[in-house]
């Protein structure tokens, strides 16, 4: 990783303080033995893992003051994994996956910055069936929904590590696939709720999106 621009920040949540290693900027790219490419990520994708995205954000700091005590909690897609760094600087059970090749580099690497434990990671595919991840009483995740297809593969994602008795949250910077994703998850028993962060002054914009709540009880 010796030919990416990189860039070191400090993320603060009330006394706690999550440093973070990213790429510079949304230009940097190496995938010198084309790793990437074969996993049908273009150039143009590439660096999408690595930049604190404002969803990234809004997810932070509403997990920050969650009740995720006593929880085994997943973040998929984690990109640079703020939430995970978060709740494992809490001493939290959380796992993480992300399906880029460079985000346990960029984990282990970020964990490690922190003074903490790495956290257990597995790239996966929304459409993989073979992963061992298990199932977890909170999902967590931000900007997923790029595409009409992903829908389908992130609810199936869900479904198969949900708890009987489940929450997840996930942060859309207001794609226009909330409804379609709602509709998915209440034929698996979720309840669904939309939500504004009440307080984004750590944003540089407004957000425009919602935080998507879906619970299940047994």
């Amino acid at each position: 990783m010796t030919n990416i621009r990189l860039c070191y920040q400090t993320i603060e949540f009330g006394l706690i303080d999550i440093h973070l290693c990213t790429l510079r900027n949304k230009q940097e790219f190496h995938d010198p033995e084309g790793v990437a490419d074969k996993l049908g990520i273009s150039s143009a994708a590439w660096p999408i893992f690595g930049i604190v995205w404002p969803s990234s954000l809004v997810l932070a700091h509403h997990i920050f003051n969650y009740d995720t005590d006593s929880k085994r909690v997943l973040e998929i897609g984690c990109g640079t994994a703020l939430s995970s760094l978060l709740l494992n600087k809490r001493k939290e059970d959380i796992t993480a996956t992300d399906y880029h090749p460079e985000v346990e580099h960029f984990l282990n690497r970020n964990t490690t910055l922190n003074g903490d434990n790495l956290i257990p990671f597995e790239r996966t595919d929304w459409a993989d069936s073979n992963d061992s991840l298990g199932r977890f009483d909170l999902i967590i995740g931000s900007d997923l929904l790029y595409e009409d297809a992903h829908i389908e593969l992130l609810a199936g994602f869900i479904k198969k590590h949900a708890n009987p008795a489940c929450e997840v949250i996930i942060v859309d910077p207001g794609r226009g696939r909330k409804n379609k994703l709602s509709k998915r998850m209440l034929e698996f028993g979720f309840i669904a709720s939309f939500s504004k962060p009440k307080n984004t002054d750590y944003l540089d914009d407004d957000f425009k999106g919602y935080i998507l709540t879906f619970v299940r009880t047994v």
